[in-house]
C-alpha cells in the first residue's frame, strides 16, 4: 500500500484472521473448570493445552514470516484453516484423552502461528501512514477480542462442545472470505525486487528487537498465566460460580480492549512509546504484588481494571515496535522475530503457574514470582526507551531514520 489511501478490506480481513486464531486459543480457559471436573486432567497437562500453542510459534514464526514475505499469504492460510478444523475435530472425538487433546491443540497452534503473523501483516500492508496508529490499536486487540468471544460463548452455550462447533464454523467462514479475496492486492506475491530489497536490521536495530522480544517473553509469561488460570482461581479461591467467573474473566479483557484502541490513537498522535510502555508494565507488576492484600469484592474489581489498563497499553506498544523499528516493508520479518519472544512466554506461563500451585498446594508463591518477572520488564522498558530517545523519533508507516540494509 502506498500513498494516503487505506485498504479497509485488507485491514478488516487481517484483523479478523488474527481474532479468529486468538479465539481458537482462548476458547479453552472459560470452560476449563468444567472440563477439569469432567475429565480429570492433570493440572500441568491442562496448562499445556494453552502452552502447546507456543511450541509451533517458537519453531515456525521466523520461517513463516520469511515465507509470507517471499510468497504471499494464500498457501499458508489454506493450510492453517485445514489444521484448525482438524484440531477441533480431534478434541471432539475423545476429550477424555489428554494426550489427544494436547496433539489437537498443537495442530491448532501451528495455524495460530500463521494467523498471528499473517493477520497483522495483511492489515499493516493495507494501511497508509496516516491511519497506522489507529490500525495498530485495532490489531493489538486481536487477543482480547478472541478472549471476549470465548467468554461470551461460554456463558451463552450450555456445553463446551458447542464452543468447538462455533470455532469450526467461524474457520469455514474465514476460509471462504480468503478465497473471495484471493486476487486482492494484499494477497499478491511480493514482486521479485521487493523480496530481494527487503530491509535487514542493523546491529542497533537487532539489539532493540532482542530487547523487545525479551520484554514480550516476560510479559506474555505473566499475562497468559493470568488469563489461563483466572477462571479457575475465581472458582477455587473466590468461590464464584462458573457463570460469575466468566464475567470476572471478561472484565479486564473489556478494559484492555478499550485501551488497545486508545493507545494506538495516542501513539499515532506522537505520544512517546517508551515511557508509556514502562508505565503500563509497572502498573501490572503492582497488581501482582497487591493481590494477597485484597479481600473485598471492590478491591478485586479495582485490581482487575488496573490490570486490564496495563494489559491494553503494553501489547499495543509491543506490536507497534516492529513497524516502528524497520518500517512496514520489514514488519513481517521483524514481527516474526518479536513473536518468538512472545511464544516463549506463552509456552512457559500457564505451565509454570500450574506447577507452582500444584507443588505449593496453594496460590501464595504465585504473586511474588510473577510480580518479580513483570518488574524486570519495567527495567528493560526503561532501557529500551533510552535507546529510542537517543535516535530520531520513529513514526508509524515509515522506517526509522538511520541505516537500513538490504540484501
Amino acid at each position: 500500500m502506498t500513498g494516503d489511501r487505506t485498504d479497509w478490506t485488507a485491514v478488516a480481513f487481517g484483523i479478523s484472521l488474527a481474532c479468529l486464531v486468538a479465539f481458537q486459543q482462548f476458547k479453552l480457559p472459560p470452560v476449563l473448570p468444567a472440563m477439569l471436573a469432567s475429565y480429570g486432567w492433570d493440572r500441568t497437562l491442562a496448562g499445556g493445552f494453552m502452552s502447546v500453542y507456543a511450541v509451533a510459534g517458537l519453531a515456525l514464526s521466523i520461517p513463516i514470516g520469511r515465507g509470507l514475505q517471499r510468497h504471499g499469504p494464500m498457501g499458508a492460510l489454506v493450510a492453517a484453516f485445514a489444521l484448525l478444523i482438524l484440531g477441533n475435530l480431534l478434541t471432539l472425538l475423545d476429550p477424555a484423552s489428554g494426550v489427544l487433546v494436547l496433539a489437537a491443540r498443537g495442530l491448532e497452534g501451528i495455524a495460530f502461528a500463521v494467523g498471528a503473523i499473517a493477520g497483522p501483516a495483511i492489515a499493516y500492508r493495507g494501511t497508509s501512514a496516516r491511519h497506522m496508529g489507529f490500525v495498530v490499536g485495532l490489531a493489538a486487540g486481536w487477543i482480547p477480542v478472541g478472549q471476549l468471544l470465548a467468554s461470551a460463548f461460554s456463558w451463552l452455550l450450555p456445553a463446551w462442545q458447542e464452543m468447538w462447533l462455533v470455532a469450526m464454523t467461524m474457520t469455514v467462514a474465514m476460509a471462504l472470505w480468503s478465497f473471495a479475496l484471493r486476487r486482492h492486492e494484499s494477497f499478491a506475491r511480493p514482486a521479485a525486487h521487493a523480496v530481494h530489497a527487503r530491509p535487514r536490521p542493523t546491529p542497533r536495530q537487532r539489539g532493540q528487537l532482542l530487547m523487545v522480544a525479551g520484554i514480550f517473553l516476560l510479559w506474555s509469561l505473566q499475562y497468559f498465566a493470568f488469563m489461563t488460570w483466572l477462571p479457575q482461581y475465581l472458582v477455587e479461591i473466590v468461590h464464584l460460580g462458573t457463570g460469575q467467573a466468566a464475567i470476572g474473566y471478561a472484565l479486564p479483557v473489556v478494559v484492555l480492549l478499550g485501551f488497545n484502541l486508545l493507545t494506538g490513537l495516542l501513539l499515532g498522535a506522537g505520544l512517546p512509546l517508551g515511557p508509556l510502555l514502562a508505565l503500563a508494565l509497572a502498573s501490572q507488576a503492582a497488581v501482582w504484588w497487591f493481590i494477597p492484600g485484597i479481600h473485598g469484592p471492590l478491591g478485586g474489581v479495582a485490581l482487575l481494571v488496573v490490570y486490564g489498563i496495563g494489559a491494553g497499553v503494553t501489547p499495543t506498544c509491543l506490536f507497534a515496535l516492529p513497524a516502528v523499528l524497520l518500517g512496514q516493508a520489514g514488519a513481517p520479518t521483524a514481527y516474526a522475530f518479536v513473536m518468538t519472544g512472545r511464544n516463549m512466554g506463552v509456552l512457559l506461563g500457564p505451565i509454570l503457574l500450574a506447577e507452582v500451585t500444584k507443588r505449593a498446594a496453594g496460590w501464595a508463591p504465585v504473586w511474588p514470582l510473577f510480580g518479580s518477572a513483570t518488574a524486570l520488564t519495567v527495567l528493560a522498558a526503561i532501557v529500551l526507551s533510552a535507546t529510542l530517545r537517543h535516535a530520531h523519533r520513529p513514526s508509524f508507516g515509515a522506517p526509522r531514520s538511520g541505516k537500513v540494509e538490504s540484501n
